[in-house]
């Protein structure tokens, strides 16, 4: 549930253009900029959750109806509810978003008695997203000038030409203090807008100056393709600053959740099944012109479980479908010890991780400018288990020729191979760390066996947690599973159902959830009146008091019928007459039980209304069984 009356004092948007919105949007369309979606049967379409944790797809999405429910979790909703929680937008930035994405020009309204009036003013979000477009341009455009002569000569330096800059939004931030500053005050962002969108920042006299000057720029962009940040390069000796610069955290951009490229690359990661990391802007940039497609890089931090939680869902990583994560880090030092926390991670992956260095140590881009675009596309091809150079790296470090040497590289390589995700490999790798080490194979196998369960031993991802008010009916009950098809028939195909549900009074319904989400489409309207799809299921969900209702409406929505092939009023009757059936056979039990405590001469009026009373509901039980029994 979410209230769509937020925001009230800024102007609340006109309920007509909220339902012209959810009719407009294809909800597919929005979720499959963040989640991989696949078939999943009936029309519907799966991936994996971008709200929780998990190795097989429950999160589910019906397009026919705009709606969305994850199995595991409980969340569900329509496009709107969907920004909300994956974006953290609130409800009118949500529906703002896309009613530009729709071409819709929404109306507001400062009241139920105002007239209708355009807004003043968008929602945070848009506001620092459209702020980061116009620095983009500036800094396009600052890059042609005189003073922009270092950018182009490192870009050129690094193989990359005009094309290549435009293709990935490349600039130049000039030398002066408060440029970019004064061009946007001009195109009306405010003094706070710009310092919450981390493009500029305060000076000791009060008044704003840029936050980057004099340095190479890259926009960073969301999987949507939103610019949401920036990546600064140092040009300039006379720069005390860092290497690198990047945008700090704003309310749009959180470096652990971002990926550089990802816009550019998660078609083809989804298409391959595959994804490079690669370390820097310019490394993505090689291995997407040697066409190496897939390449990302994390922005300023390390490669961790957030970063993870993005790739799996485009990746499709699961039971189903195992992905490739292939990492490049450097030769050295630091790209060992990166490669190796990299392993420490390989739990969260359904998938297969690799890593490819270079012979000679060499970054993609160094190694494209060195020896071409199909020494980029070989080094990747030359990939290699991650868990083998983990093995191979730990064992480096200790002298094999002294028994010592011999046994704590074994304890310290033990747990690694303890890690491994795929139990049935683990025995060669026993056998492979054996023959590495110059040992028998029994010692190996209790120091692996040790450290499978000990507290290093590696686990699977964690579970979802358990969803407050989750519903939870008897789905085994035949009763249960008729009205639970009844209800789902009035939610996805209010249409053709909607007058034989209607028919059908709530009285009928026996499992107290059924009941309050039968008592919600009363509530809003009947099934009869809508049209469906997710105006009406946010309405019938807006008209449930019942909070396990309200999960239930969200996942009966996406549920497929139990039926093959498309519903037809043939398929309504019949359901519709097995839920009336169980419910008037229940009533005749009773009737039976309350005509036996009746005495037939002391109360012979009430007997014989019980009576006349029975044989009519026995009447309609039969017309109600043949009519469920057709074609069944």
């Amino acid at each position: 549930m979410y209230a769509e009356g937020v925001a009230v004092m800024a102007g609340r948007i006109r309920d007509e253009d909220i339902a012209l919105v959810r009719e407009r949007t294809a909800i597919a369309d929005v979720i499959s900029e963040v989640v991989t979606l696949k078939s999943a049967g009936g029309g519907n379409l799966k991936g994996l959750c971008p709200f929780h944790d998990e190795k097989s797809p429950s999160f589910n999405v019906s397009p026919a109806r705009n709606v969305f429910y994850c199995f595991g979790c409980g969340v569900g909703g329509d496009a709107i509810k969907f920004l909300m929680d994956a974006e953290h937008l609130s409800f009118v930035e949500s529906v703002e978003r896309l009613a530009a994405r729709a071409g819709i020009q929404l109306r507001y309204v400062e009241d139920d008695r105002s007239a209708p009036r355009p807004r003043p003013q968008q929602g945070q979000r848009q506001r620092l997203v459209a702020a980061h477009a116009a620095a983009v341009d500036f800094y396009r455009a600052q890059l042609t000038t005189a003073g922009a002569r270092p950018a182009r000569e490192f870009l050129a330096g690094r193989g990359f030409d005009r094309s290549a800059a435009e293709r990935y939004g490349c600039g130049f931030a000039p030398d002066g203090w408060d440029l970019l500053t004064k061009h946007l005050r001009q195109q009306g962002f405010t003094h706070d807008e710009l310092v919450t969108a981390g493009l500029s920042r305060p000076a000791r006299s009060g008044s704003l100056i840029d936050r980057f000057r004099r340095r190479l720029m890259w926009p960073i962009r969301d999987i949507t393709g939103d610019v949401i940040g920036f990546g600064a390069r140092k040009l300039f000796d006379d720069d005390d600053g860092p290497k690198y610069l990047n945008t700090p955290e704003t309310p749009i951009y959180k470096k652990s959740h971002v990926l550089y490229g990802i816009d550019q690359a998660k078609r083809e990661i989804a298409k391959q099944g595959k994804v490079v990391v690669v370390e820097g802007y310019t490394d993505v940039m090689a291995c997407h012109l040697a066409d190496v497609p897939t390449a990302v890089a994390t922005c300023g931090t390390a490669f961790g479980g957030d970063h993870i939680s993005v790739l799996r869902r485009v990746l499709f990583d699961s039971d189903e479908r195992a992905g490739e994560i292939i990492f490049t880090f450097d030769g050295d030092a630091a790209g060992q010890k990166a490669a190796l926390r990299a392993f420490e991670d390989d739990q969260r992956f359904v998938g297969r991780t690799f890593i490819a260095v270079s012979p000679d140590n060499m970054d993609p881009c160094e190694l494209r400018l060195a020896k071409g675009d199909l020494a980029v596309r070989d080094l990747v091809a030359r990939r290699e288990p991650l868990v083998d150079f983990a093995l191979r790296h730990v064992i480096s470090r200790f002298d094999l020729d002294t028994v010592d040497g011999r046994v704590e590289a074994m304890r310290r390589a033990a747990p690694l191979v303890a890690k491994i995700k795929d139990r049935e490999k683990r025995p060669e790798y026993v056998r492979k760390l054996a023959g590495d080490l110059g040992m028998e194979i029994e010692p190996v196998q209790r120091a692996v066996l040790n450290a499978a369960h000990g507290p290093q031993a590696g686990g699977a991802a964690p579970a979802a947690p358990a969803r407050p008010g989750r519903a939870t009916p008897a789905v085994d009950s035949p009763r249960s599973m008729v009205e639970r098809e009844a209800l789902k028939l009035a939610l996805q195909e209010p249409v053709l159902a909607g007058p034989m549900f209607d028919a059908v009074e709530v009285a009928d319904y026996q499992h107290p959830v059924h009941v309050a989400v039968r008592a919600a489409v009363a509530a809003a309207g009947g099934a009869s009146t809508a049209t469906g799809g997710a105006v009406w299921i946010e309405r019938v969900r807006d008209a449930c008091d019942d909070l396990a209702g309200q999960a239930l409406i969200g996942e009966l929505a996406v549920e497929p019928l139990r039926i093959d092939g498309e519903p037809d009023p043939r398929y309504v009757s019949i359901t519709m007459a097995r839920l009336q059936w169980s419910s008037v056979t229940g009533r005749i039990r009773d009737l039976k039980s309350k005509i036996q405590r009746v005495n037939p001469v002391s109360n012979k009026d009430e007997y014989f209304a019980l009576f006349g009373e029975l044989l009519s509901l026995e009447q309609h039980a039969r017309a109600l069984r043949e009519q469920a029994a057709g074609g069944l």
